[in-house]
């Protein structure tokens, strides 16, 4: 399929079908704010150097990348607004168990995700909203959508913000009852958004062979920025080999489902974003898996190794 055709795409997905999406994400968010504390959001001010710098990667350094990334490949409008997106959601619920993988400092990855997620509410749409002006390609769509910061940060709010808040108040004051309901919960809504995501793939997986080509290595390419950025940040900023880890982990392991919430809410899931940030979620984990292998083979320093 000719690129440029890719911005004529919409995905088949029905209003039923995207209640349902948001459902999902919000329940996985649900299950991923049982396992945080507030000691999680404390440890950054406490000890703030590793996260701190970590959210400064997520943040302003990723997406501020991906901008630049997007005026040197130059890949369709449609494609490059995807990019910027990804860039600008919090990170991955799966990034805690790859830093643990990847011998990474967990302490960091687990505060970094506690924070990023109650920081993406206000952050994400703003990043999505400068950044995405700021390319006149991808500017574009933002004002064919009309697209609202405030609309986008009342459905982030919604599906990741109270759910959180739900999450920490049941651990907080029910902490048997979290414990107990904690593992099987997270099972389940971890299967309903593959059975969701499953769905989706299957009504439209003509679309999704014909296009997947297109943006394979892009998604490539913007991983690899995306875990390069966090690791270097650390090291620049003379952060233990640990804390490095986890802050590359945390970077490169974006929350891609939410981006395809916001893709389908905000853009009438349109083919390039929704295409990108599919193949990101499915990629990311590959990606975050070789990267924690990759770092398993190489020894840390003896006073980090416990």
């Amino acid at each position: 399929m000719d690129a440029a055709a890719i911005d004529q795409i919409r995905l088949n997905f029905n209003p039923q079908g995207m209640l349902v999406l948001n459902a999902a994400i919000g329940l996985m968010m649900f299950g991923v704010a049982l396992d945080l504390r507030l000691d999680d959001f404390k440890r950054i001010i406490v000890s703030p150097r590793a996260p701190g710098i970590g959210l400064i990667a997520q943040f302003v350094f990723l997406p501020a990348f991906t901008f630049l990334l997007t005026l040197v490949l130059r890949p369709q409008p449609s494609i490059a607004l995807g990019m910027i997106l990804v860039a600008s959601c919090p990170g991955g619920n799966l990034s805690n168990i790859i830093t643990y993988l990847a011998k990474g400092n967990c302490a960091v990855s687990i505060s970094m995700t506690a924070v990023s997620t109650a920081a993406a509410i206000l952050m994400t749409p703003l990043n999505l909203s400068l950044w995405g002006s700021l390319n006149p390609d991808t500017a574009v769509i933002l004002k064919a959508v009309s697209l609202s910061p405030m609309d986008v940060f009342t459905t982030i709010f919604l599906i990741l913000g109270v759910p959180l808040v739900a999450g920490l108040t049941l651990s907080r004051f029910f902490p048997f009852l979290s414990h107990k309901v904690r593992k099987p919960f997270k099972i389940f809504s971890l299967i309903f958004f593959i059975v969701i995501i499953i769905g989706a793939l299957a009504a439209n997986w003509a679309i999704f062979v014909q296009v997947i080509g297109v943006v394979m290595l892009i998604v490539l390419l913007h991983n690899a920025l995306a875990l390069n950025l966090g690791y270097w940040s650390g090291r620049v900023a003379g952060l233990a080999e640990r804390d490095c880890r986890a802050v590359c982990i945390e970077v490169g392991i974006q929350n891609s489902a939410l981006g395809l919430v916001l893709v389908f809410n905000f853009f009438e899931g349109l083919g390039g974003m929704a295409i990108l940030v599919a193949w990101w979620g499915i990629w990311h984990i590959i990606a975050g898996l070789i990267t924690a292998f990759i770092f398993t083979k190489r020894s840390l320093p003896a006073y980090q190794a416990g």
